[in-house]
């Protein structure tokens, strides 16, 4: 088949090094000239929230997918019109990449998420008591787009534009789960994960899985999966990110309708990866096993502060003399602070072990520049 992928960053590179193994042909569209993706596939330079880009680059494709979700879905809907397969369909995408669109399709599918309002980009007018959350409409990723205002003195960096204002959780863990559906109505679910992130850069810092839950939160979860997965009717990999409050109630942050930074120690740590998974689901195959075999653990290689320029992995042999410790680099040349350059995933036989080999390999290597 041939597979075409809006987006050539990290995602796709790692979607298809496990695909390779596979007999298809792999087709990425992505504006930089250097994506992750432009040396292991047959790479187009353009825009992907071009509409007649994006139309061009999928209308001889057997199916076209996504590693980002900030696409063109009108030239996506377009393609379906014309008898393209696109995973996951166009009009998820669509509601998906608009917060508004997603906390209204939460609320219509009695999905537990925060109390929300929606602030329109004319006016700065709002009823939500402080705190809250600001979450801009459309764009946002990697913590950008999104601010807590917190005092009438945050008020002032209110950003006047359509967003969603929020109410603030009080936070005891940030978890996820990472569901697949094929076209024949197969479902599976990882095991959740934990997200411990890094406070000053809003990135995901560790990954941590299998998390230890008490009954009735696995019960929150797998309740929200469920009717997640039923109001989609679509096939695809969707990671559900998600809120564990004090009072033990489970939330539902947002969704990406891809491919997932949380899923990364499925690489090494269950019976199969979150891009195994995802390849099946494009090729509507039977969908892998997901068992966790090992407590697995992921902590991001993000550009260090006050170095850019063509990078440089201190301290990488020390971590590649380690046991169960597996490097995984993005092929970006060039480092800026807080730029996503590649992760490592670690294996242990319990959390503890897990935490202390994790805070180990942090501490040993820094992504610098020349």
């Amino acid at each position: 088949m041939k597979i075409g992928i809006l987006g050539g960053g990290q995602l796709g590179r790692m979607f298809i090094q496990n695909a390779l193994k596979y007999d298809d042909e792999f087709y990425t569209l992505d504006p930089a000239s250097d994506a992750p993706c432009h040396n292991i596939s047959y790479f187009t330079q353009g825009n992907f929230n071009d509409y007649e880009t994006v139309l061009n680059f999928g209308k001889d494709k057997d199916v076209v997918t996504i590693e980002i979700e900030h696409v063109n879905a009108d030239a996506l809907a377009e393609l379906e019109n014309q008898g393209i397969k696109v995973v996951p369909n166009s009009k998820i995408i669509k509601t998906i990449q608009q917060k508004i669109l997603q906390k209204e399709f939460y609320k219509a599918h009695n999905i537990p998420s925060p109390e929300f309002e929606v602030m329109d980009g004319s006016s700065d007018e709002i009823k939500m008591p402080l705190p809250f959350v600001q979450k801009m409409n459309t764009g946002g990723y990697d913590g950008k787009g999104v601010q807590v205002i917190r005092t009438a003195a945050d008020m002032r960096n209110l950003w006047i534009e359509d967003s969603v204002i929020e109410k603030l959780v009080d936070i005891d863990k940030e978890l996820s789960v990472i569901v697949a559906r094929n076209e024949n109505g197969e479902t599976k679910t990882f095991p959740v994960t934990e997200m411990v992130a890094d406070p000053k850069l809003n990135l995901l810092d560790f990954n941590i899985c299998p998390v230890s839950l008490d009954e009735d939160i696995e019960r929150q979860i797998n309740l929200i999966t469920e009717k997640f997965l039923n109001a989609i009717n679509s096939p695809g990999l969707f990671a559900i990110e998600l809120f564990l409050d004090k009072e033990g109630k489970v939330w539902v942050n947002e969704t990406a309708p891809r491919l997932h930074n949380s899923g990364h120690q499925s690489q090494e740590g269950n019976a199969n990866s979150q891009f195994e998974q995802m390849y099946r689901v494009v090729k509507n195959l039977p969908l892998a096993d997901t068992d966790a075999i090992v407590y697995s653990g992921m902590l991001n290689l993000v550009g260090a502060e006050g170095f850019a320029g063509k990078v440089i992995y201190e301290g990488m042999e020390d971590v590649l003399r380690l046991p169960e410790t597996y490097v995984h680099l993005y092929g970006k040349t060039e480092t800026k602070p807080g730029r996503k350059m590649g992760h490592i995933n670690v294996l242990a036989d319990s959390r503890e072990e897990l935490m202390e080999k994790l805070v180990k390999v942090k501490e040993m290597v820094r992504v610098i520049a020349e």
